[in-house]
């Protein structure tokens, strides 16, 4: 099995506090899908934000990620179990998982070792769905600095993983009966330095710093900061978000 890629670690506090959180109607979406209500097995689940919104609908929750560096930072209610597992080793029961889920990570798994385990431990009829969010959008003057940072400053220290990313995880395999799932975009309000440290969070800013010494944001910081207007107003930060879900085949 390939090494464990880890991009994250390095920055798991931050990741925890500047990362958006996921939709309310997600987490009720799922488990109206799923087909029980005893366990969900949240797969990379880095800080616990998946973890701790199913955790009003399932009676268990076990939490797995890679990093032990990620699960330090994990929080959840007593329901949920934070436990250092790769994604393709997975140590719950064949057939005791209701809903297995990934959020923002599957792009970063050995994919036909995963659904191996997830095949494994899904119950009959069991649910697994993963999604990723793509980049943001606030205003088109903001956007537009955005994206140049995006795709030409920081665009060429993107992992390779990133395309999975942009296409909505469109191009991955995805062997399950899939659903029709519901448009649930993430939403935040943001001042500019909270923007800011979400962004200070991207894999290809961190790559950008390591090999060239200097810090990408600096510059972006000063073009926002013309745009933005007061930097501690908030304002509305809406991202993409793309879900597929389906039935164990």
């Amino acid at each position: 099995m390939p090494a464990f890629k880890d991009h994250f670690s390095g920055h798991a506090e931050a990741y925890a506090r500047a990362r958006p959180g996921y939709p309310a109607a997600l987490f009720s979406w799922l488990a109206a899908q799923a087909p029980g209500a005893t366990l969900a097995w949240d797969v990379g689940a880095g800080n616990g934000q998946v973890a701790s919104g199913l955790a009003g609908y399932f009676e268990r929750v076990m939490a797995t990620d890679a990093s032990a560096q990620q699960l330090a930072e994990a929080r959840g209610p007593d329901n949920v179990t934070f436990q250092v597992e790769a994604a393709e080793h997975c140590s719950l029961d064949d057939g005791s998982v209701d809903l297995v889920t990934v959020g923002q990570a599957l792009h970063w798994f050995d994919l036909p070792l995963f659904y191996a385990q997830v095949r494994r431990v899904l119950r009959a009829g069991g649910l697994f769905a993963a999604w990723t969010y793509q980049l943001n959008v606030i205003a088109p003057p903001i956007d537009a600095l955005v994206q140049r940072f995006y795709h030409e400053v920081v665009g060429p220290y993107w992992p390779p993983e990133r395309v999975h990313v942009e296409q909505g995880y469109q191009d991955l395999p995805f062997p399950f009966a899939e659903l029709t799932t519901p448009d649930l975009p993430l939403q935040s309000q943001l001042t500019l330095p909270a923007y800011l440290a979400y962004i200070d969070t991207w894999s290809s800013v961190r790559r950008y710093r390591e090999a060239r010494g200097q810090d990408p944001l600096v510059e972006l910081a000063a073009q926002l900061a013309q745009v933005w207007g007061d930097p501690e107003a908030a304002r509305p930060v809406v991202w993409p978000l793309s879900l597929r879900a389906g039935c164990r085949i």
